[in-house]
């Protein structure tokens, strides 16, 4: 039976403050590091941060899940933590301390989403379709930070931030404590170890493309704001550019089931890594053709919307039982964990020594490679 209205929006809600979070990270930290002198090497090591950390952290508190029992209570914990912790970016302007900061900060922050996916999909059962439906209210918290911000960002100072981010931790605290509880059924696999599972050839093939993926998206959320604002781009124009691409991935939420049914998730892949090719080489050889531009923004629907959800969904098919938050946590950490430390950590230096072109075709070669992959592991499996 399909999961009711009320628990539907209680985990929606988590969803909502949770990329809120990101629609304040992504596109302003940057900015805000900048303003207060840091260099491109300094920042492209603090927003690596959170990615380095979804790469450790995930797969330790996806252990702990499994292992008791108790998905839903290590995420409060991990909330709980992440708020508090938050705390110390008002206190301090350090390169160290904010080093610091932000490790512990991301350290919890990123703990959650791995075991609340788990918990969506397990919510949902036989209608993981729907997964986007759901997920794309992180989408809508996503919008209503990053162009309300982008518009305050004009007006006022952007150490505001900080207090933005504040609201944020504290809405994805509230929310952890109204996630409905899920029965992880058992499985034929759980006697398995896991690693049998990661070397299938498939699996290995999906977190290897997906791993690029991440690493060509690691410019994007590194120096994208710095980019648009150097080419004369206000901040309003900034948010309003980041919103337009999570616009047009709502949309695509919604109509992932019928494009499953239709397509199934690897040729959804296959298409996304194909938009993703000539997304970035739009944003890196076209950024003072408002046209282009704009284009390339509608491509996120492909290149994080329908890639996102399909990938989601493979893992969960391949990741049963009491394998799933590990799975989740193994995906995440790989892929937008490791991934999105090394895109971010080779941003800084290919961004200063030979500009953005080169950094967004760097991205444009990585998605081509995770193409490749993704087409070799077509072969094992249809749908």
């Amino acid at each position: 039976m399909y999961p009711t209205k009320n628990y539907h929006w209680r985990i929606a809600g988590f969803y909502f403050f949770y990329y809120a979070f990101v629609g304040m990270f992504s596109p302003y930290w940057s900015l805000y590091l900048q303003s207060i002198h840091f260099t491109p090497i300094e920042i492209s090591i603090l927003m690596s941060i959170s990615p380095v950390m979804r790469m450790v952290a995930p797969n330790i508190w996806g252990w702990l899940a499994d292992h008791t029992g108790k998905r839903l209570l290590v995420v409060q914990v991990a909330a709980t933590l992440s708020a508090v912790f938050y705390l110390g970016v008002f206190f301090t302007t350090d390169f160290w301390g904010l080093f610091f900061v932000l490790c512990l900060m991301s350290f919890f922050w990123s703990a959650s989403m791995p075991l609340v996916e788990a918990t969506t999909l397990t919510y949902l059962g036989k209608n993981t379709a729907h997964y986007g439906r759901i997920r794309s209210w992180g989408s809508i918290g996503f919008i209503v930070a990053v162009v309300g911000l982008g518009f305050a960002f004009d007006y006022i100072a952007i150490a505001w931030l900080l207090w933005a981010g504040l609201v944020c931790e504290i809405g994805i605290l509230i929310f952890a404590r109204q996630i409905p509880k899920t029965e992880v059924l058992a499985h034929h696999t759980d006697h398995q170890p896991i690693r049998q599972i990661v070397m299938q050839p498939q699996v290995l093939a999906l977190l290897g493309a997906c791993f690029l993926m991440s690493v060509a998206h690691g410019p994007y959320y590194t120096f994208f704001s710095i980019y648009l604002v150097e080419h004369g781009y206000t901040k309003t124009a900034v948010g309003a550019l980041w919103a337009l691409g999570v616009i047009c991935e709502i949309g695509v939420f919604f109509l992932m089931p019928a494009l499953v049914k239709r397509f199934g998730f690897t040729r959804i892949l296959l298409i996304s890594f194909s938009a993703a090719v000539l997304r970035f080489m739009l944003i890196g050889w076209t950024v003072d053709v408002v046209g282009l531009l704009l284009f390339a923004q509608v491509l996120h629907a492909l290149t994080f919307g329908a890639y996102h959800a399909a990938s989601v969904g493979l893992v969960h098919e391949f990741f049963k039982g009491r394998h799933q938050s590990k799975g989740q946590a193994l995906f995440g950490s790989f892929t937008y964990g490791a991934g999105g430390v090394l895109g971010g950590l080779v941003s800084g230096p290919i961004w200063q020594h030979w500009g953005a072109s080169a950094l967004y075709s760097f991205s444009a070669a990585m998605a081509l490679f995770g193409l490749f992959l993704m087409a070799w592991q077509s072969r094992y499996r249809k749908g």
